[in-house]
């Protein structure tokens, strides 16, 4: 698996996509690989057709840091909806994501 140069568009057609999310790495690691991993399988899950991933490299535009206050990667900035929210580390964890999120989990 490789890091998208792209953002991921998953719109399911007639949605509107509530979530634009932006994850910060810092090259192609096992931990920025994972975190994306991570991140695919909860959208996914929870918010099917409902979600834009931009990936940012910042070993190749070290500069967007600043615009989000990164300090740390892998990390991922919720830019909608408001307010924006951040996570950091490799979202192993899918109950602090959905948490950190405020997504509520599909119900099974």
């Amino acid at each position: 698996m490789s890091i998208p140069a792209a953002p991921d568009f998953h719109p399911e057609p007639g949605s509107t996509l509530a979530f634009q999310l932006r994850l910060y790495v810092a090259g192609q690691t096992a931990k920025s690989l994972g975190a994306l991993a991570n991140l695919r399988r909860i959208c996914e899950t929870h918010l099917a057709g409902q979600y834009r991933i931009e990936v940012i490299d910042l070993t190749k535009t070290p500069q967007l840091a600043a615009g989000d206050q990164i300090l740390a990667v892998p990390t991922l900035v919720r830019r909608l909806p408001e307010p924006i929210k951040k996570i950091i580390g490799d979202l192993s964890n899918e109950e602090r994501v959905l948490v950190g999120l405020d997504i509520q989990p599909v119900r099974g």
